[in-house]
């Protein structure tokens, strides 16, 4: 759980796009996306695809890194490295 925040707060520190600036590229309120990064919520995955999208249109290098951070899976990474 929680994945989805950690990578859209990772994505938007590096790339310096403020939440504010999401949200009104996703037509949706700033304490939406404020709550997906503080991880008091999960985006649905219909609002993964819609970060995904307003990141494009935003920066598309970051929503390359969000949805790259998002779907990697961190189990796989450590049997491979035991």
């Amino acid at each position: 759980m929680a994945r989805a925040g950690k990578a859209l707060k990772q994505v938007l520190d590096k790339y310096g796009i403020s939440q504010n600036r999401l949200a009104v590229t996703m037509g949706i309120r700033r304490g939406n996306v404020n709550r997906w990064v503080k991880e008091t919520r999960d985006p649905t995955a219909e609002a993964v695809y819609e970060i995904r999208k307003a990141s494009i249109a935003i920066n598309p290098e970051a929503a390359f890194n969000f949805m790259r951070l998002y779907l990697e899976d961190s189990d796989v990474e450590d049997e491979a490295q035991s």
